[in-house]
């Protein structure tokens, strides 16, 4: 064999193993699936983390809130401090509010690229599933924009009645009318938390099963 066509040969060899490469190293539908699927889970890490310091936080401006009720005006200064406090806690559980969002926010924009691979899918089944997943997905980040919108009112709402609280002159009625006010903020916010969970749920139960169908484990 000439050194030319030896030349043509170990190209020709080249170009093979380049081809079989690509072949074997191609990454399926499903595993792109997987791969955001699972980066979404690491985006909301962010999220799950502000849950309990989020109930805590309520739990103590709900303290706040029972220890002035409880008092008279003759405690004054007290009502001043305790209420001084309550806004404190309510900044924080803005802080926490923002960061939950910013963190949602970062997981859909990774959740979006399942557009785009589920019409690679071929399965029919596996694509019903992964539509059924995205729709539920979209509407369950809607629906936090919601929540978001709703609990910035009740923190709004808060901070008002605990400036309330802190006028010496304020009329009963001015009272009972916020009170009334933020309690029908809550019952908005509870109802949109409660959808927003269910579809959580809806989500993972179908996530799950698009798992099962597709052969994947789903990491712990």
């Amino acid at each position: 064999m000439s050194c030319k066509n030896k030349g043509r040969y170990l190209y020709f060899m080249i170009a093979i193993c380049l081809i079989l490469s690509g072949c074997v190293n191609k990454t399926t539908p499903v595993e792109k699936m997987y791969d955001v699927l699972e980066k979404v889970v690491s985006k909301e890490k962010v999220f799950e983390e502000q849950q309990d310091p989020l109930v805590t936080l309520e739990k103590e401006e709900k303290q706040k809130y029972d220890q002035i009720i409880g008092l008279g005006m003759k405690e004054y200064d007290q009502i001043v401090k305790l209420s001084d406090e309550a806004i404190a806690l309510t900044d924080k559980r803005k802080e926490h509010m923002e960061k939950e969002t910013d963190s949602l926010k970062e997981s859909e924009q990774e959740f979006k690229k399942v557009a785009d691979i589920k019409d690679e899918l071929d399965n029919p089944e596996l694509k019903k599933l992964t539509n059924e997943l995205y729709d539920i997905m979209m509407q369950r980040y809607r629906t936090h924009e919601e929540l978001y919108r709703e609990y910035t009112e009740v923190l709004k709402s808060d901070k008002e009645l605990y400036g309330m609280f802190k006028n010496k002159n304020l009329a009963m009625e001015d009272l009972e009318a916020q009170v009334t006010k933020l309690n029908e903020t809550y019952k908005k916010v509870l109802e949109v938390n409660e959808n927003f969970n269910k579809l959580t749920e809806q989500y993972n139960d179908k996530k799950l099963l698009f798992y099962k169908k597709a052969g994947l484990k789903l990491n712990k």
